[in-house]
């Protein structure tokens, strides 16, 4: 059975929805994205500043979104040899004064700690109008959702159902990392569309681990896949599902929370574990399995998955299409930011014209080395940053003829 290929608008999010049904003709799911540079809004005070850490998509998208604007600083840290060259080479050639970019020796995980910290000192964010453009923020979720609600307007079939019946169905299968695209598909059914929600990881398995069996717990490291923008150990958008799923048990929610951030790890009841089953399918998918998914795809459809899709996408050839329940597919990359794993799989391809001159671009970054209190100092060489920032633009001044003390 074909797969039907729906794409978002290439020019902004490169969010692609695929339908696994040959009864549905190919479609423009429209131009769902975050706002581009011409439509952004920007509180009217001086000195906002995003910071946002990234597996690789987010800082890309945030730093075209925000790059030039007046009033509005944003600063990225991505995790070193953990995204592919292109993603590196998409964030760290913007030299706007106003993009500040921030290369880690660590895991997106390990990004995540000392960025949690600094949203923690409330002094700091109020004073700064500081923001960030990852799930942690709630708007991120609340605009994913509309990507749901129109693909189950396009796909479901929902415009020929009979006055009086019952709602289709649809399946929206999930390529899964910090789950925040998930969590908006279960709000989405919450508000009463009938999805069925299917998450798909890769070979960090956190999610899959914790539906299954309540193994809710971080392996050792962060383990390097082929799909590097969902290589996440801490789902940290799971606190909402378990709020939500618990009818807002705030007091069992903090003692879930606090004993996996404490110990890296908790073992839901086996009561939490099966409502959490009843509203989320998951399967884990090894970095042979995406080549083969990306390579059948190609023999079968012409098309070439990036490795997120393939994810996602691999769950059509494990279980074929009921035709009675329409399905999709979310993902959210182009395979030219993976031209490696293209590669690696046989496949031909010629890397757009844009991407081929990232190489020839000057870049500029920051490192975050790796040391004895690397959390600390990362959040301390932050901190200094976002002070530093905020000191110029009240001065008038700009940032990249002077450096701030060490």
């Amino acid at each position: 059975m074909a797969v039907n290929f729906l794409k978002f608008s290439e020019e902004k999010t490169k969010v692609m929805v695929f339908v696994s049904s040959t009864q549905t003709p190919n479609v423009d799911v429209g131009s769902l994205a975050y706002p581009n540079k011409n439509k952004i809004s920007v509180r009217s005070v001086c000195g906002s500043d995003l910071l946002s850490g990234t597996s690789g998509d987010t800082g890309g998208s945030a730093i075209h979104s925000a790059k030039g604007l007046t009033g509005l600083d944003i600063l990225v840290v991505y995790p070193r040899g953990r995204i592919s060259a292109v993603q590196e080479k998409h964030m760290i050639t913007c030299l706007e004064d106003n993009v500040h970019m921030f290369s880690a020796d660590g895991s997106s995980d390990d990004i995540d700690q000392p960025i949690r910290r600094l949203f923690a000192d409330q002094n700091l964010v109020s004073s700064h109008g500081l923001m960030s453009l990852n799930s942690v923020n709630w708007s991120r979720v609340m605009v994913q959702m509309a990507h749901f609600l129109y693909a189950y307007l396009e796909l479901s079939g929902v415009g020929e159902a009979e006055g009086g019946a019952d709602l289709p169905e649809l399946e929206v299968v999930v390529p899964t990392g910090g789950a925040g695209n998930i969590t908006a598909a279960y709000i989405v059914k919450l508000m009463g569309l009938p999805l069925n929600l299917v998450a798909m990881v890769n070979a960090n398995d956190i999610v899959h681990r914790t539906v299954t069996s309540g193994d809710f717990s971080m392996a050792s490291s962060v383990t390097q896949t082929l799909a590097p923008a969902i290589d996440i150990q801490d789902p940290y958008n799971l606190e909402r599902v378990f709020w939500l799923l618990l009818n807002k048990d705030g007091s069992s929610v903090r003692t879930i929370m606090e004993d996996f951030q404490g110990s890296r790890q908790h073992h839901l009841s086996e009561q939490h574990r099966r409502l959490l089953s009843e509203v989320l399918l998951t399967g884990t998918v090894s970095d042979q399995e995406i080549l083969e998914t990306m390579r059948r795809c190609w023999e079968e459809n012409r098309y070439i998955l990036c490795p997120h899709s393939a994810v996602a996408v691999c769950y059509h050839f494990r279980h074929p299409h009921r035709a009675q329940i329409q399905r999709c597919y979310i993902a959210t990359a182009s395979p030219a930011k993976f031209q490696a794993a293209v590669e690696k799989a046989g496949l031909p391809f010629d890397p757009p014209e844009a991407v081929q001159a990232l190489d020839r671009m000057p870049t500029r970054y920051q490192n975050l080395e790796r040391s004895q209190n690397w959390c600390k100092d990362w959040e301390n060489r932050l901190r200094d940053w976002i002070q530093f920032v905020s000191s110029n633009r009240k001065n008038g001044d700009v940032c990249y003829n002077q450096t701030p003390g060490q």
